[in-house]
Protein backbone atom coordinates (compact mmCIF):
# COMPACT_ATOMS: atom_id res chain seq x y z
CA UNK A 1 0.00 0.00 0.00
CA UNK A 2 1.30 3.75 -0.72
CA UNK A 3 0.83 6.02 1.68
CA UNK A 4 0.11 9.53 1.25
CA UNK A 5 -0.12 12.26 3.99
CA UNK A 6 -0.84 15.77 4.16
CA UNK A 7 -2.84 18.85 5.52
CA UNK A 8 -2.15 20.92 8.64
CA UNK A 9 -0.13 18.73 10.88
CA UNK A 10 1.91 17.37 8.01
CA UNK A 11 2.39 20.61 6.77
CA UNK A 12 3.45 22.06 10.07
CA UNK A 13 5.49 19.39 11.21
CA UNK A 14 6.78 17.68 7.97
CA UNK A 15 9.65 16.12 9.25
CA UNK A 16 8.09 14.48 12.00
CA UNK A 17 5.25 13.15 9.56
CA UNK A 18 7.16 11.41 6.79
CA UNK A 19 8.29 8.34 8.44
CA UNK A 20 4.84 7.36 8.29
CA UNK A 21 4.25 7.62 4.41
CA UNK A 22 5.81 7.42 1.07
CA UNK A 23 4.96 10.71 -0.01
CA UNK A 24 3.90 13.87 2.12
CA UNK A 25 1.97 16.85 0.88
CA UNK A 26 3.08 20.30 2.42
CA UNK A 27 0.30 23.25 2.01
CA UNK A 28 -2.64 23.31 -0.23
CA UNK A 29 -2.96 20.53 -2.91
CA UNK A 30 -4.42 21.45 -5.78
CA UNK A 31 -1.95 22.12 -7.68
CA UNK A 32 0.59 19.61 -6.42
CA UNK A 33 -1.76 15.78 -5.80
CA UNK A 34 -2.55 16.05 -9.35
CA UNK A 35 1.76 16.31 -10.17
CA UNK A 36 1.99 13.43 -7.74
CA UNK A 37 -1.15 11.42 -9.62
CA UNK A 38 1.12 11.78 -12.74
CA UNK A 39 4.30 11.02 -11.27
CA UNK A 40 2.84 7.85 -9.33
CA UNK A 41 1.41 6.81 -12.84
CA UNK A 42 5.05 7.18 -14.30
CA UNK A 43 6.63 5.04 -11.73
CA UNK A 44 8.93 7.80 -10.46
CA UNK A 45 6.50 9.78 -6.98
CA UNK A 46 9.08 12.19 -4.95
CA UNK A 47 8.78 11.73 -1.25
CA UNK A 48 8.01 15.12 -0.75
CA UNK A 49 5.34 18.08 -2.29
CA UNK A 50 5.50 21.36 -1.79
CA UNK A 51 2.64 23.65 -2.96
CA UNK A 52 3.62 26.99 -5.52
CA UNK A 53 0.38 27.50 -6.95
CA UNK A 54 -2.16 29.63 -5.04
CA UNK A 55 -4.98 29.88 -7.45
CA UNK A 56 -8.12 27.86 -7.44
CA UNK A 57 -10.04 29.83 -10.62
CA UNK A 58 -9.68 27.42 -12.62
CA UNK A 59 -9.58 23.56 -10.24
CA UNK A 60 -12.25 21.22 -11.59
CA UNK A 61 -15.67 20.56 -9.85
CA UNK A 62 -16.53 18.49 -7.26
CA UNK A 63 -17.05 14.94 -7.90
CA UNK A 64 -20.09 14.99 -5.76
CA UNK A 65 -21.63 11.61 -6.63
CA UNK A 66 -18.96 10.11 -4.88
CA UNK A 67 -20.35 11.41 -1.90
CA UNK A 68 -23.29 8.74 0.23
CA UNK A 69 -25.23 11.76 1.16
CA UNK A 70 -28.15 9.84 3.24
CA UNK A 71 -25.04 9.63 5.89
CA UNK A 72 -24.76 13.25 6.58
CA UNK A 73 -26.74 16.16 7.93
CA UNK A 74 -25.20 18.72 6.34
CA UNK A 75 -24.12 17.05 2.47
CA UNK A 76 -24.03 20.62 0.74
CA UNK A 77 -20.78 21.58 2.53
CA UNK A 78 -18.64 23.91 0.06
CA UNK A 79 -15.75 25.70 0.22
CA UNK A 80 -15.16 28.79 -1.92
CA UNK A 81 -11.80 30.24 -0.92
CA UNK A 82 -8.68 29.47 0.82
CA UNK A 83 -7.51 30.66 4.36
CA UNK A 84 -8.14 34.15 5.63
CA UNK A 85 -6.83 37.88 5.17
CA UNK A 86 -5.83 38.21 8.89
CA UNK A 87 -3.28 36.87 10.80
CA UNK A 88 -3.85 35.82 14.23
CA UNK A 89 -1.49 34.62 16.29
CA UNK A 90 -3.22 31.48 18.01
CA UNK A 91 -4.13 30.74 13.95
CA UNK A 92 -2.99 27.25 12.12
CA UNK A 93 -3.52 29.59 9.24
CA UNK A 94 -0.11 31.01 8.67
CA UNK A 95 1.75 27.62 8.90
CA UNK A 96 -0.31 25.99 6.72
CA UNK A 97 -0.11 28.87 3.61
CA UNK A 98 3.22 30.11 4.64
CA UNK A 99 5.42 30.92 1.19
CA UNK A 100 2.43 32.49 -0.32
CA UNK A 101 -0.91 34.11 -0.47
CA UNK A 102 -3.24 33.02 2.39
CA UNK A 103 -6.30 33.96 1.13
CA UNK A 104 -7.97 34.06 -2.32
CA UNK A 105 -10.91 32.72 -3.90
CA UNK A 106 -12.48 30.90 -7.12
CA UNK A 107 -14.32 32.48 -9.78
CA UNK A 108 -17.54 34.10 -8.85
CA UNK A 109 -18.98 32.27 -11.71
CA UNK A 110 -17.47 28.76 -10.80
CA UNK A 111 -18.43 29.41 -7.15
CA UNK A 112 -22.07 30.10 -7.97
CA UNK A 113 -22.11 26.76 -10.76
CA UNK A 114 -21.37 24.95 -8.24
CA UNK A 115 -23.93 26.23 -6.01
CA UNK A 116 -26.01 25.42 -8.78
CA UNK A 117 -25.36 21.94 -9.19
CA UNK A 118 -26.46 21.09 -5.16
CA UNK A 119 -29.93 19.69 -4.59
CA UNK A 120 -31.69 21.25 -1.94
CA UNK A 121 -31.95 24.24 -0.24
CA UNK A 122 -29.28 24.20 2.62
CA UNK A 123 -25.40 25.16 2.28
CA UNK A 124 -23.06 25.13 4.98
CA UNK A 125 -19.97 26.86 3.51
CA UNK A 126 -16.46 25.73 5.03
CA UNK A 127 -14.66 28.98 4.64
CA UNK A 128 -12.66 30.11 7.23
CA UNK A 129 -14.19 33.87 6.57
CA UNK A 130 -16.75 34.06 3.47
CA UNK A 131 -17.46 37.39 4.06
CA UNK A 132 -13.11 38.43 3.46
CA UNK A 133 -12.85 39.48 -0.36
CA UNK A 134 -15.81 42.21 -0.26
CA UNK A 135 -15.80 42.47 -4.47
CA UNK A 136 -15.95 38.76 -4.54
CA UNK A 137 -18.20 38.23 -1.89
CA UNK A 138 -21.03 40.69 -3.30
CA UNK A 139 -20.53 39.34 -6.80
CA UNK A 140 -21.37 35.48 -4.79
CA UNK A 141 -24.18 36.63 -2.80
CA UNK A 142 -26.03 38.78 -5.71
CA UNK A 143 -25.98 35.64 -7.93
CA UNK A 144 -27.20 33.74 -4.86
CA UNK A 145 -30.06 35.73 -4.84
CA UNK A 146 -33.34 34.11 -6.07
CA UNK A 147 -31.87 30.58 -5.43
CA UNK A 148 -34.36 30.45 -2.53
CA UNK A 149 -30.48 28.94 -0.68
CA UNK A 150 -30.47 28.76 3.08
CA UNK A 151 -26.86 28.70 4.12
CA UNK A 152 -24.39 28.91 7.11
CA UNK A 153 -20.92 30.66 6.97
CA UNK A 154 -18.04 32.02 9.00
CA UNK A 155 -17.62 36.11 9.32
CA UNK A 156 -15.23 38.46 11.20
CA UNK A 157 -16.38 41.39 13.36
CA UNK A 158 -14.88 44.08 10.91
CA UNK A 159 -16.78 42.51 7.73
CA UNK A 160 -19.79 42.49 9.68
CA UNK A 161 -19.96 46.05 11.17
CA UNK A 162 -18.18 47.79 7.19
CA UNK A 163 -21.01 48.28 4.96
CA UNK A 164 -23.23 46.54 3.51
CA UNK A 165 -21.86 43.36 3.05
CA UNK A 166 -24.24 41.56 5.93
CA UNK A 167 -27.42 42.62 4.39
CA UNK A 168 -26.55 41.17 1.08
CA UNK A 169 -25.43 38.23 2.74
CA UNK A 170 -28.67 38.20 4.36
CA UNK A 171 -30.47 38.85 1.31
CA UNK A 172 -28.44 35.92 -0.55
CA UNK A 173 -30.51 33.65 2.05
CA UNK A 174 -27.52 33.50 5.26
CA UNK A 175 -28.79 32.46 8.68
CA UNK A 176 -26.83 31.32 10.73
CA UNK A 177 -22.92 32.73 11.29
CA UNK A 178 -19.71 32.22 12.99
CA UNK A 179 -18.00 34.84 14.75
CA UNK A 180 -14.69 34.98 16.43
CA UNK A 181 -15.24 37.48 19.33
CA UNK A 182 -12.55 35.05 21.18
CA UNK A 183 -11.97 37.61 23.87
CA UNK A 184 -14.07 40.41 25.73
CA UNK A 185 -10.14 42.08 26.69
CA UNK A 186 -8.38 44.14 24.42
CA UNK A 187 -5.06 43.67 26.32
CA UNK A 188 -5.93 39.77 25.35
CA UNK A 189 -6.46 40.72 21.86
CA UNK A 190 -3.44 42.70 21.35
CA UNK A 191 -1.69 39.42 22.75
CA UNK A 192 -3.30 36.96 20.00
CA UNK A 193 -2.60 39.71 17.14
CA UNK A 194 -6.67 40.13 16.52
CA UNK A 195 -6.38 43.67 15.02
CA UNK A 196 -9.76 42.85 13.54
CA UNK A 197 -11.49 43.51 16.72
CA UNK A 198 -9.69 46.21 18.25
CA UNK A 199 -12.19 49.07 18.77
CA UNK A 200 -14.63 47.26 17.20
CA UNK A 201 -18.48 47.39 19.08
CA UNK A 202 -19.37 43.92 20.06
CA UNK A 203 -23.09 44.56 20.77
CA UNK A 204 -23.56 46.49 17.58
CA UNK A 205 -22.43 43.82 15.28
CA UNK A 206 -24.72 41.43 17.45
CA UNK A 207 -27.60 44.00 17.41
CA UNK A 208 -26.83 44.29 13.66
CA UNK A 209 -26.77 40.22 13.03
CA UNK A 210 -29.93 39.72 14.91
CA UNK A 211 -31.94 42.92 13.38
CA UNK A 212 -30.92 40.76 9.86
CA UNK A 213 -32.62 37.44 11.70
CA UNK A 214 -29.07 36.10 11.44
CA UNK A 215 -28.45 33.45 14.84
CA UNK A 216 -24.83 33.66 15.82
CA UNK A 217 -22.32 30.92 17.09
CA UNK A 218 -20.05 33.07 18.91
CA UNK A 219 -16.30 31.39 19.55
CA UNK A 220 -14.38 32.31 22.47
CA UNK A 221 -11.05 31.10 24.07
CA UNK A 222 -10.08 30.85 27.76
CA UNK A 223 -6.29 30.98 28.47
CA UNK A 224 -5.01 34.35 27.11
CA UNK A 225 -2.54 36.27 29.32
CA UNK A 226 -4.53 38.58 30.89
CA UNK A 227 -7.61 36.05 31.65
CA UNK A 228 -8.46 35.75 35.39
CA UNK A 229 -10.51 33.50 37.44
CA UNK A 230 -13.63 35.92 36.54
CA UNK A 231 -13.62 35.48 32.57
CA UNK A 232 -15.86 32.42 32.51
CA UNK A 233 -18.70 34.02 34.03
CA UNK A 234 -18.10 37.41 32.74
CA UNK A 235 -17.83 35.80 29.05
CA UNK A 236 -20.98 33.65 29.55
CA UNK A 237 -22.97 36.28 31.00
CA UNK A 238 -21.88 38.44 28.19
CA UNK A 239 -22.88 35.73 25.14
CA UNK A 240 -26.28 34.66 27.06
CA UNK A 241 -27.21 38.35 27.82
CA UNK A 242 -26.37 39.01 24.04
CA UNK A 243 -28.46 36.09 22.89
CA UNK A 244 -26.08 34.09 21.04
CA UNK A 245 -27.78 30.70 20.02
CA UNK A 246 -24.64 28.96 20.32
CA UNK A 247 -21.09 29.38 21.82
CA UNK A 248 -17.89 27.66 20.89
CA UNK A 249 -15.30 27.96 24.12
CA UNK A 250 -11.87 26.94 23.51
CA UNK A 251 -8.41 26.68 25.60
CA UNK A 252 -5.81 28.58 24.18
CA UNK A 253 -3.24 26.08 22.28
CA UNK A 254 -0.19 26.95 21.21
CA UNK A 255 -0.64 24.78 17.59
CA UNK A 256 3.33 23.96 16.11
CA UNK A 257 4.01 26.41 13.16
CA UNK A 258 1.87 29.40 14.84
CA UNK A 259 3.73 32.05 15.72
CA UNK A 260 2.28 31.42 19.07
CA UNK A 261 3.83 28.09 19.27
CA UNK A 262 7.04 29.89 18.58
CA UNK A 263 6.68 32.47 20.89
CA UNK A 264 6.02 30.27 24.05
CA UNK A 265 8.73 27.85 23.00
CA UNK A 266 10.76 30.82 23.47
CA UNK A 267 9.69 31.77 26.63
CA UNK A 268 9.92 27.69 27.76
CA UNK A 269 6.03 27.68 28.37
CA UNK A 270 5.30 24.45 25.96
CA UNK A 271 4.76 21.74 28.42
CA UNK A 272 5.05 18.85 25.98
CA UNK A 273 4.33 17.73 22.48
CA UNK A 274 1.71 15.40 23.09
CA UNK A 275 -0.48 16.17 20.45
CA UNK A 276 -3.37 14.31 20.29
CA UNK A 277 -3.83 16.60 23.83
CA UNK A 278 -3.46 19.84 20.91
CA UNK A 279 -7.49 19.47 20.57
CA UNK A 280 -8.41 23.25 22.24
CA UNK A 281 -9.90 21.52 25.36
CA UNK A 282 -6.56 20.30 27.20
CA UNK A 283 -3.98 22.87 28.95
CA UNK A 284 -0.82 22.19 27.22
CA UNK A 285 1.49 25.17 27.93
CA UNK A 286 2.69 27.38 31.29
CA UNK A 287 -0.47 29.59 31.94
CA UNK A 288 -0.05 33.21 33.43
CA UNK A 289 -2.93 34.86 35.02
CA UNK A 290 -4.74 31.41 36.10
CA UNK A 291 -3.09 27.91 37.10
CA UNK A 292 -4.03 24.80 34.59
CA UNK A 293 -6.45 23.60 36.79
CA UNK A 294 -8.50 26.60 37.04
CA UNK A 295 -8.25 27.04 32.85
CA UNK A 296 -9.60 23.29 32.39
CA UNK A 297 -12.46 24.01 35.30
CA UNK A 298 -13.57 27.28 34.22
CA UNK A 299 -13.69 26.16 30.54
CA UNK A 300 -15.78 23.05 31.18
CA UNK A 301 -17.83 24.90 33.68
CA UNK A 302 -18.39 27.69 30.28
CA UNK A 303 -20.03 24.79 28.53
CA UNK A 304 -22.06 23.52 30.84
CA UNK A 305 -23.61 26.98 31.96
CA UNK A 306 -23.60 28.31 28.49
CA UNK A 307 -25.83 25.74 27.38
CA UNK A 308 -27.81 24.79 30.94
CA UNK A 309 -31.89 25.08 29.78
CA UNK A 310 -32.37 27.94 32.42
CA UNK A 311 -29.54 30.20 29.89
CA UNK A 312 -30.62 28.71 26.47
CA UNK A 313 -34.26 30.43 28.34
CA UNK A 314 -32.59 33.49 29.17
CA UNK A 315 -30.96 33.67 25.64
CA UNK A 316 -33.70 32.96 24.12
CA UNK A 317 -35.63 35.29 25.80
CA UNK A 318 -33.70 38.68 24.63
CA UNK A 319 -34.89 38.39 20.96
CA UNK A 320 -37.44 41.42 20.50
CA UNK A 321 -39.26 38.65 17.79
CA UNK A 322 -41.14 35.40 19.58
CA UNK A 323 -40.76 33.41 15.94
CA UNK A 324 -36.74 34.16 16.59
CA UNK A 325 -37.31 33.03 20.07
CA UNK A 326 -38.22 30.15 19.39
CA UNK A 327 -35.45 29.38 16.56
CA UNK A 328 -33.09 30.14 19.15
CA UNK A 329 -34.69 27.57 21.63
CA UNK A 330 -34.77 25.28 19.50
CA UNK A 331 -32.00 25.55 17.69
CA UNK A 332 -29.47 25.50 21.07
CA UNK A 333 -32.00 23.29 22.71
CA UNK A 334 -31.84 20.95 20.23
CA UNK A 335 -27.98 20.99 19.05
CA UNK A 336 -26.60 20.61 22.80
CA UNK A 337 -29.89 18.67 24.84
CA UNK A 338 -30.22 16.08 23.00
CA UNK A 339 -26.69 14.08 21.87
CA UNK A 340 -28.10 10.54 23.11
CA UNK A 341 -30.46 11.21 20.44
CA UNK A 342 -28.13 12.21 17.62
CA UNK A 343 -25.97 9.92 18.59
CA UNK A 344 -28.91 6.91 18.11
CA UNK A 345 -29.69 8.60 14.51
CA UNK A 346 -25.84 8.90 13.17
CA UNK A 347 -25.98 5.11 14.13
CA UNK A 348 -29.16 4.39 12.49
CA UNK A 349 -27.65 6.08 9.66
CA UNK A 350 -31.08 8.76 9.14
CA UNK A 351 -28.84 11.89 9.88
CA UNK A 352 -30.12 13.39 6.33
CA UNK A 353 -33.61 12.69 7.58
CA UNK A 354 -33.11 15.50 10.05
CA UNK A 355 -32.15 18.35 7.54
CA UNK A 356 -35.86 19.09 6.81
CA UNK A 357 -35.98 20.04 10.37
CA UNK A 358 -32.74 22.17 10.18
CA UNK A 359 -34.29 23.73 6.79
CA UNK A 360 -37.16 24.70 8.71
CA UNK A 361 -35.49 26.30 11.93
CA UNK A 362 -33.12 28.49 9.19
CA UNK A 363 -35.59 29.65 7.04
CA UNK A 364 -37.83 32.67 7.02
CA UNK A 365 -35.75 34.56 9.47
CA UNK A 366 -35.82 37.61 8.38
CA UNK A 367 -37.46 39.96 10.42
CA UNK A 368 -41.02 41.70 9.62
CA UNK A 369 -41.57 44.97 10.95
CA UNK A 370 -44.79 44.15 12.94
CA UNK A 371 -43.38 40.71 14.50
CA UNK A 372 -42.84 42.80 17.63
CA UNK A 373 -43.87 41.65 21.04
CA UNK A 374 -41.59 42.09 24.39
CA UNK A 375 -44.11 39.65 26.61
CA UNK A 376 -41.93 37.18 28.54
CA UNK A 377 -40.50 34.25 26.68
CA UNK A 378 -43.59 32.28 25.35
CA UNK A 379 -44.27 28.82 26.30
CA UNK A 380 -42.66 25.78 24.42
CA UNK A 381 -45.32 22.84 23.85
Amino acid sequence: MYVCLGGLHVSSLPAEAIVHADSIFIGPGEDIFPAFLKDYKNGSPEKIYTNKKRNIEDIPPVRRDLIKRHLYLVPNSIVVSRGCPHHCDFCYKDAFFEGGKSFYTQRVDAALSEIDRLPGKHLYFLDDHLLGNQRFASGLFAGMRGMNRVFQGASTLDAILRGDLIEKAAEAGLRSVFVGFETLSPANLVQGNKKQNLGKDYQEAVKRLHGLGIMINGSFVFGLDCDDKDVFKRTVDWAVNCGLTTATFHILTPYPGTRLFQTMEKEDRILHRNWDQYDTRQVVFKTKGLTATQLKKGYDWAYSSFYSWNNIVKASARHDQIRHRIKHFAYAGGWKKFEPLWNFIIKTKGLNKMLPLLETILSNAKPKNNDIDTSPFPAIA
